[in-house]
């Protein structure tokens, strides 16, 4: 889908169709927006800007200087932006070329910022006078996504860290969401850094206008806070982990000293039956017997009552139990 944005009479207008370039020229267009184009969309785009438009794998490259670069023209910026999901966030790669005062984006995804812009674009016009104001908007508006991002992530580590304080529900599951979370603010710390990567070169350029450096000032102070927020929700998400592990190490020394404390328990009874069993006349075998001798039977289970009161009494005594 191609959205071209172009001025006229102090207005800005929307064309959707590449024969319309013939009567659109490069200095009153201000954006020209392509989702998921055909092949003829993306070579009239070119055409008219007299620039390639990166492709998809050339947006999604991890080498800095494949995500910055600029020509005698035009600047080359390639970012990533996230779109959350029912458990995990998923990076979109989005491509930007300005070639003059024009900005061409290439996308293969809907996304909530670029809708929110181009209904404002509209809107108020004077607000957006050149490619690289409206460059600058998104950039600001993914900033302030990524702020809420942050913020509900933060929330479900309070609920999180509540949950542990009541002792609800504290299990290996517990865990596993423990640890998408810290793969969710991972995610997420990522694409602030590439934000202000992307800015810092901005700010280099002498291709961006001077007007636009205060703005970019503020988004890189407040891509600093969003960095700093991160690193504190990750650190929290460990010492959360950490606390899980701890009291299901707890519950497993519970269980696991009851099962001693029994086995002690019976061991001296064991090793009383095991030694008097082939030498002692029991009742109850052989009841007829006249050699049978109750008091054997009474005697021996005295010793092990006595025993296990002892062991008791000792492991009491050291606060073992």
């Amino acid at each position: 889908m191609l959205s071209i944005f172009y001025k006229e009479n102090g207005k800005i207008f929307l064309s959707q169709s590449e024969k319309d370039f013939q009567n659109i020229k490069l200095e009153d267009t201000v954006w020209i927006d392509l989702v998921q184009p055909t092949g003829a969309e993306k070579r009239a785009v070119e055409g008219f800007m007299g620039t390639e438009i990166q492709s998809r794998a050339q947006a999604e490259e991890i080498e800095s200087s494949s995500r910055y670069f600029e020509t005698d023209d035009a600047i080359f910026a390639n970012t990533n932006f996230l779109t959350p999901g029912p458990e995990e966030y998923m990076m979109q790669a989005v491509s930007f070329t300005i070639v003059d005062d024009t900005l061409a984006t290439l996308r293969e995804v809907p996304l909530r910022s670029f809708t929110e812009l181009q209904r404002r674009l509209q809107v108020n016009p004077r607000q957006y006078p050149s490619g690289f104001s409206v460059f600058a908007s998104i950039l600001d508006q993914r900033v302030d996504l990524d702020a809420d991002m942050i913020e509900l992530l933060s929330k479900e580590i309070s609920q999180y860290a509540k949950q542990i304080n009541d002792q609800e529900d504290i299990d290996q599951e517990l865990l596993i969401d423990i640890s998408q979370m810290q793969e969710n603010t991972m995610i997420v710390r990522e694409n602030v850094v590439d934000k202000q990567r992307l800015i810092s070169n901005l700010m280099r350029s002498t291709k961006v206008p001077r007007s636009l450096e205060n703005r970019l000032n503020v988004l890189l102070q407040d891509i600093t806070s969003l960095l700093s927020h991160t690193n504190f929700c990750f650190e929290r998400l460990e010492y959360l982990q950490d606390t899980v592990v701890g009291l299901i190490n707890l519950e497993q020394n519970k269980i696991m000293k009851v099962f001693t404390v029994v086995s002690v328990f019976l061991m001296p009874p064991t090793l009383i039956a095991g030694f008097y069993g082939m030498n002692v006349r029991l009742p109850m075998i052989n009841a007829d017997n006249p050699n049978v001798n109750i008091w054997n039977w009474v005697i021996i289970t005295g010793v092990m009552i006595f025993s296990c009161l002892g062991i008791w009494y000792v492991f009491k005594k050291k606060k073992l139990l």
